[in-house]
């Protein structure tokens, strides 16, 4: 049997809108996870007095989230629709937890908005929506859950859909191609099966709206772009670096580049899932072993990339960014820590250049003073130090990044422009 494309898919939604029970039911509904399971952690939430968190608890396994009853780190869970192999990048709804959410929006395929026909949106609907939208999520979904506790009724589903569209027009959605899907997680009402209890509604269950989602197309046409996540010593084999092929193929015998160093190597062998290779795609993540390279010579945050067509060194770069929570205001000379692919390092913001107005998009002000929460701007940045990085629209998947500040997420953005290091 073929095996099906593979699409990576995140959740994403305020804290208490069923994320964690959507995910869980999808599971259940699929097969990956038994009744005998279910049983298992009905036993545990009533112990814990949490009796409608069984489906909840598939994905938060961790036993501090469960006490604590939220979702903490990313964890990956994989299921089968007809069509698709899906991953779960789970991203957790919990503010702290937004950096997570922006390293796995930047492996999203798709995003399922996940929002409370009660409660509408909240808070944290409007800045996971707007961190799709900036981050560049290609795809999306709006859930509207909780219908049981709605008692199905058509017009509390229009009212959500309606406030939700318009919040996504504002973002640049195109509204029109988004589909809306009533369901209840907890009952399992239109998850895989169509729902009896909402006879006004004719389309897609959730599963099938996944289904409708289109697979998109693997960057092998472009340049290899490989940012590094771990470097081992390996007795016998030398350096073996680690990392996921973000664009382009790598093969043994290629010759390549090691950025921001300018260290030239070649591949001599190619590793996934303790087997040797002969060729990895982008998604792959991998380990190679390269010749004649120190490990003292590369390390996190190090792009690798053909010596024809080396990845680029930024002496300054020119970024869309959201701030989306600080203390007070941001000035030119600010310099938290920007997560970037792979990367972490200090940078300064150099300049701000214009602001925008989040609902339109339309620059409000220019070379404006300050900055502050809730607020789009764009922003010249300069490096504290040589690093690897290219333009969103050239690279997307090395063109966004997380502003982190005193253990928060501060901000996001997508690189526009990038001057490069001159050697």
């Amino acid at each position: 049997m073929a095996e099906k494309p593979h699409m990576n898919l995140i959740f994403i939604g305020h804290v208490d809108h069923g994320k964690s029970t959507t995910v869980g039911r999808l599971l259940y509904e699929t097969g990956v996870i038994t009744d005998r399971d279910i049983a298992r952690f009905k036993e545990i939430t009533q112990q814990l007095n949490r009796p409608t968190f069984e489906f909840a608890f598939v994905m938060d396994t961790l036993k501090e989230e469960r006490e604590r009853g939220i979702t903490i780190d990313i964890q990956h869970k994989d299921f089968q629709t007809q069509k698709y192999y899906f991953t779960i990048i789970d991203a957790p709804g919990h503010r702290d937890f937004v950096k997570n959410m922006i390293t796995g929006a930047s492996q999203a395929d798709a995003a399922v908005l996940v929002v409370s026909a009660i409660d509408g949106i909240q808070a944290q609907t409007k800045e996971h929506a707007i961190l799709a939208s900036v981050l560049g999520i290609p795809q999306l979904i709006v859930g509207i859950n909780k219908m049981d506790a709605a008692n199905f009724s058509q017009e509390k589903y229009d009212t959500a859909k309606k406030n939700v569209s318009e919040l996504l027009k504002t973002l640049g959605f195109k509204v029109d191609t988004v589909p809306f899907i009533p369901y209840s997680a907890l009952e399992g009402s239109n998850v895989s099966k169509k729902p009896e209890k909402m006879p006004w509604y004719n389309g897609p269950t959730l599963l099938g709206s996944l289904d409708n989602l289109t697979v998109p197309k693997k960057p092998t046409e472009k340049p290899l772009r490989l940012p590094i996540q771990d470097v081992f010593s390996i007795s016998g084999f030398g350096t073996v670096p680690v990392g996921r092929v973000e664009t382009g193929t790598m093969k043994p015998g290629d010759q390549v580049v090691i950025m921001p160093s300018g260290v030239k190597t070649e591949i001599k062998s190619i590793e996934m899932h303790h087997q040797q290779v002969q060729q990895a795609q982008p998604g792959d993540n991998i380990g190679f072993n390269i010749k004649g390279v120190d490990k003292k010579d590369i390390k996190r945050g190090d792009v690798i990339g053909p010596s024809s067509s080396p990845p680029t060194v930024a002496a300054e770069f020119k970024a869309q960014i959201i701030v989306l929570h600080h203390q007070n205001v941001i000035t030119k000379g600010y310099t938290p820590v920007f997560h970037i692919h792979t990367a972490q390092l200090a940078c300064t913001i150099e300049e701000i250049l214009e602001k925008k107005d989040p609902k339109t998009g339309q620059v409000v002000e220019k070379n404006p003073e300050t900055i502050k929460t809730g607020d789009i701007a764009i922003v010249r940045i300069k490096p504290t130090k040589p690093i690897a990085l290219e333009k969103f629209s050239d690279f997307p998947q090395l063109g966004r990044f997380a502003i982190r500040d005193m253990g928060e997420t501060v901000g996001a953005g997508i690189i526009l422009d990038v001057t490069p290091r001159t050697a």
